[in-house]
């Protein structure tokens, strides 16, 4: 398998998902959108790849906002295009908070600034733990999305949706990715002055994440294997002995969500 993975900046890797990914023997063509030396000016003119070349796509999160033309150009626009290219040919694409917000968009949904942002782990409930189990989950945002048509809303916590399918889409609003190398990045990239200003302090979100470590990983990775085996309909080949987890169990095809998707 070969699977895109479109990352909007220098400091926004794939962390825990990659490295479940790649575990699974998956080759992994990462794509970076704004270089590190534009990222205070983001509008700039990729070209991407295109989605229909690979057997699915991650897309990650960012700094930036949806609707935020003005400071990232063109470029969004062109994303939108090309995740909803992905989702006609049938490639599925797994959207990580920007990235979710980006499928929700591209597929009839909204987004605006939250009246609720969120910074930290918080609890997330959700209804089919197949693909997403229950909290807590890190976030980082201050948008939110609202549900496409026709998709089927997994998983939502007091302030925000925070998962939902649409067919071979998957979108989550928080950041299965993130280990301790992601999170400093962030902070040294700017987000601990942005945190501080909210009245969080930086320092706690290391000292949790870092005791959060093994038990998000295998949330992660498991949310992977639901992605892969119950939205995109593969079956991924997962060695046991490596995470500990469970081998997914096969899908039935990418309807075997719920809801005809």
């Amino acid at each position: 398998m070969q699977v895109l993975v479109i990352a909007h900046d220098h400091v926004s890797p794939a962390g825990h998902v990659g490295q479940r990914l790649e575990q699974l023997g998956v080759d992994l063509d990462v794509h970076q959108v704004v270089p590190a030396e534009r990222f205070a000016s983001p509008d700039v003119e990729p070209r991407f790849p295109d989605p229909t070349d690979y057997d699915a796509v991650v897309v990650l999160g960012s700094p930036w906002s949806v609707y935020d033309r003005a400071s990232v150009g063109s470029w969004v626009v062109d994303e939108l295009a090309q995740l909803r290219r992905a989702d006609a040919a049938g490639v599925p694409v797994l959207g990580i908070c920007f990235g979710g917000q980006l499928l929700a968009e591209a597929h009839g949904g909204t987004v605006a600034a939250s009246s609720s942002p969120e910074i930290g782990w918080t609890e997330v409930t959700s209804t089919d733990p197949r693909i997403v189990a229950d909290g807590p989950w890190f976030q980082w945002h201050f948008d939110a999305w609202t549900v496409p048509p026709g998709a089927v809303e997994i998983a939502r916590n007091a302030a925000a949706s925070q998962a939902f399918v649409l067919r071979r889409n998957l979108a989550v609003q928080f950041h299965p990715e993130l280990d301790g190398a992601v999170l400093a990045g962030w902070l040294a990239s700017g987000d601990a002055e942005a945190a501080r200003a909210r009245g969080i302090d930086p320092d706690r979100l290391v000292r949790e994440t870092a005791a959060a470590e093994e038990r998000s990983r295998a949330r992660a990775h498991a949310l992977v294997d639901g992605f892969l085996a119950h939205v995109a309909g593969l079956d991924p080949v997962a060695d046991p002995g490596v995470t500990g987890l469970p081998r997914p169990e096969p899908a039935a095809g990418p309807s075997a969500v719920s809801g005809g998707l």
